[in-house]
């Protein structure tokens, strides 16, 4: 397997957390987004929607983090990402999904550049825009995580697709300084996760394009 992805790129990190929690091994294809390679040949005749991640698989391409993880738990099911029952995996998927399709679409790398360079949005605004979502959304997750039960990661006592789409969020909402105060399952959620090997291989720091 090759993993084209970016060490900044939260989807890019949760594939990583995927591939790492079940033990498999992959060669790591940095994609420098910041400065556009993403757009430009070799990777653009890649990738279709020229983004990150895109896992390249039994003579295969796949796009989407969500597509690749889902993609991987049934090929290798042990751990498990999702539930075995549906309403399990209909609450993880949720959870997932708050995350991937409500707070990481307004503030990815080219929303934030759209802001600045096309709307003339000046930094601290563009700041200011990312704390707003992140944080609104954040909120969102953790009255999720009030309604379900107790648990020790998002949702039961294994990491599942939730964990993989929330601890690159807080990684990268950390980078912003978004306020985690009132969000006391969220962070129990992030400190579980990040005490294990697998989340702590997959970080950005520990990638091999990471960049201070």
């Amino acid at each position: 397997m090759k993993l084209h992805n970016y060490f900044r790129s939260s989807a890019s990190f949760r594939v990583r957390i995927a591939l790492e929690l079940k033990g498999l091994i992959y060669e790591y294809i940095p994609v420098q987004i910041a400065r556009g390679d993403h757009k430009k040949e070799p990777y653009a005749a890649l990738s279709a929607d020229h983004l990150v991640p895109l896992l390249e698989v039994n003579g295969e391409r796949l796009s989407q983090s969500m597509a690749i993880i889902e993609y991987l738990d049934e090929l290798h099911p042990t751990p498990a990402l999702l539930p075995a029952d549906a309403l399990g995996r209909a609450r993880v998927r949720a959870l997932a999904q708050s995350i991937a399709c409500e707070i990481h679409p307004l503030n990815n790398l080219r929303v934030l550049k759209y802001l600045v360079r096309d709307l003339k949005v000046e930094e601290e605004a563009k700041n200011n825009w990312y704390r707003h979502w992140c944080r609104e959304g954040l909120e969102a997750f953790e009255r999720q995580l009030v309604q379900l039960p107790a648990s020790t990661y998002c949702y039961g006592n294994t990491p599942t697709l939730a964990d993989c789409c929330l601890v690159p969020q807080i990684f990268n909402a950390a980078r912003f300084n978004v306020n985690f105060d009132g969000l006391p399952l969220t962070m129990a959620a992030y400190d579980a996760c990040m005490a294990l090997s697998a989340f702590q291989k997959a970080q950005p720091s520990a990638c091999p394009d990471s960049q201070a």
